[in-house]
């Protein structure tokens, strides 16, 4: 039996009594007077309201072992990101790793993978397979629907995995960053109700006033808090918070409680923020959560008060799982599953020839280039229009004004990697890669020269997955020539060269979540102090060059892509 302040969401009010617990769920819930301040609050838990737990390097056991420190009790989970390196069977896995803790996990059927047909991913999950996972009941929601284009084109594949959810009644969720007006509400009569990519008000209040949940993100690359928060007061019944995707050195600060206290602080009251926090997720997703009503399951947090919510416990199914900021789900090892099928490269495969300007043949010169434009916080690009570094007959970049070499590589198989330029990761010399590269997860690297490029991406090659930072003191082009995959196992331990290992789909680590955030934390550090990088979280931004479906130019393992246009576009402007 619990003593303590006990607030009621949905009658809004907070009394002092007593909750007892029998076989995991409430049994009752005794009045014993008015609020008595001084003793600890219980409320129920908090949700993020859609994550891609992959996106925090680690398993679902381990990802879990952090959250409940902060009183997360459960997520929205879409594992489309093993899905596209997997297919079918990477979601199975997510689902057996999240059975094997105390945890509420609710993972969906991911409904792009790939993402576009402008990449190359290592699985496909069709309408058939999508039928199969909607059928599981792990299977909670169809997941985000970022195919926007093919649901006001009426696409025939994209419209049948909407007709599946409608016929096993389960909830979709949605995808549509910038859409508005007419558009935005095709979108939402195809069925798609919730959206996480808003990264203006205007654009929240749109989807907002036509019915549609707004999910207000906030991870380690995108952070649309700010923008988006004003929207609980005018819509509170249709606010969650979610993180999207959160790095472990973040994870580990903190997670939805964060956004409970921001929130608060921005003038919000107690029962508006506790209502995006854990009421709006378990009733929209009709996930199997309790929210502190007699017969429910005992899933709660107990909070030392309600301005900080300090979490003293938190409670699934009736067992304690954290205890004043230590957690007490067990470290457990998973299955090592991959898939990873490319070889070293070379620093000349990055090399990008000259091309003279048709427009002025006589001068000699190169002609303008696209390059992305990075933004701190968004995962949103724009497009600027340079005159490109020539240097020996080649492009290459001028790390005086930012501009940096951005490249993908299949690791699926080997083909000519994908090269273009980018501004604003502000690296001084050296390179980072990753085989985190959203959505297909091929290679994403960045930067000052193509040897450091090659060291980077063959550190992650070797190591069949992982984050890589070289500070740039690669090995002579004929040296790295001889240099077999295993020898540059060795350069992971030098001053030099930095490599967080992901052996898990090249995506997580089964390794202790808090040894991976201190891990990660030094990687960070490195890529900031080090190479000189200004940006708040590198390897997440960097993870998101390659996101497609998100405008506005991008880079896949395929070439330079519009996502305006939804179209391919030349490195060099007509």
């Amino acid at each position: 039996m619990l003593t303590a302040n006990i607030l009621n969401l949905f009658d809004q009010t907070i009394f002092y009594g007593t909750l007892t617990v029998e076989n995991g769920r409430i049994a009752q819930i005794e009045r014993l007077g008015p609020e008595s301040p001084g003793h600890p609050y219980v409320l129920p838990g908090f949700v993020d309201a859609h994550v891609h737990i992959e996106s925090s390097l680690l398993t679902p056991p381990q990802f879990a072992r952090l959250a409940v420190v902060h009183g997360t009790v459960a997520t929205v989970s879409d594992p489309h990101e093993i899905g596209n390196v997997l297919g079918v069977a990477g979601v199975e896995y997510m689902i057996r790793e999240g059975k094997r803790v105390p945890f509420k996990f609710s993972f969906g059927a991911p409904s792009c993978v790939p993402a576009t047909p402008f990449e190359t991913a290592g699985a496909t999950i069709s309408v058939r397979d999508v039928r199969y996972l909607l059928g599981l009941k792990e299977i909670g929601y169809l997941a985000e629907m970022m195919n926007f284009p093919g649901v006001l084109n009426d696409d025939p594949e994209v419209m049948a995995k909407l007709a599946l959810a409608r016929a096993f009644n389960k909830p979709v969720d949605g995808h549509a960053p910038g859409l508005r007006g007419d558009d935005a509400q095709r979108y939402i009569d195809a069925g798609i109700y919730t959206d996480h990519e808003c990264f203006t008000y205007e654009e929240g209040l749109d989807k907002a006033q036509r019915g549609m949940n707004i999910l207000i993100r906030e991870g380690s690359a995108a952070r649309n808090f700010d923008a988006l928060i004003p929207l609980l007061a005018e819509f509170p019944k249709q606010v969650m918070f979610c993180s999207d995707d959160k790095h472990p050195d973040t994870l580990v600060a903190g997670h939805i409680n964060q956004l409970v206290v921001r929130a608060l602080e921005h003038g919000h009251t107690l029962w508006h923020v506790l209502q995006a926090a854990c009421l709006n997720p378990v009733l929209h997703y009709r996930l199997p959560v309790g929210l502190l009503r007699e017969g429910d399951p005992a899933d709660y947090i107990v909070v030392t008060n309600l301005t900080t919510f300090d979490v003293e416990q938190t409670v699934i199914n009736g067992q304690a799982v954290a205890v004043n900021g230590r957690s007490l789900i067990e470290s457990l090892s998973s299955e090592h599953v991959n898939q990873f099928n490319c070889s070293p490269k070379q620093a000349a495969d990055f090399a990008v020839s000259a091309e003279l300007n048709p427009e002025q043949p006589g001068s000699g010169q190169p002609g303008l280039i696209r390059a992305i434009e990075a933004l701190d916080g968004q995962l949103i690009t724009n497009e600027l229009h340079l005159a490109p570094n020539v240097k020996n007959g080649q492009l290459v970049p001028d790390v005086e004004h930012d501009i940096l070499k951005l490249v993908v590589v299949n690791r699926y198989a080997d083909a000519p990697p994908a090269v273009a330029f980018i501004k604003n990761f502000g690296l001084k010399h050296g390179a980072l890669a990753s085989s985190v590269g959203h959505d297909s997860h091929n290679i994403t690297a960045v930067g000052c020269d193509d040897e450091s490029i090659a060291q980077a991406v063959n550190l992650i090659i070797d190591a069949q997955g992982g984050l890589a930072a070289v500070a740039g003191s690669a090995p002579h082009e004929h040296d790295q020539e001889r240099m077999s995959r295993r020898a540059f196992l060795h350069l992971t331990t030098t001053p030099e060269t930095q490599l967080l290992s992901l052996p898990v789909a090249g995506l997580m680590t089964d390794t202790d979540g808090f040894d991976v955030a201190a891990q990660y934390e030094t990687l960070d550090r490195f890529a900031k102090q080090e190479l000189g990088s200004p940006l708040a979280a590198p390897f997440m931004t960097l993870s998101f060059m390659a996101l497609l479906v998100i405008p506005t130019l991008k880079l896949s393992d395929k070439g330079l892509f519009d996502g305006k246009t939804f179209t391919f576009t030349p490195l060099y402007l007509a």
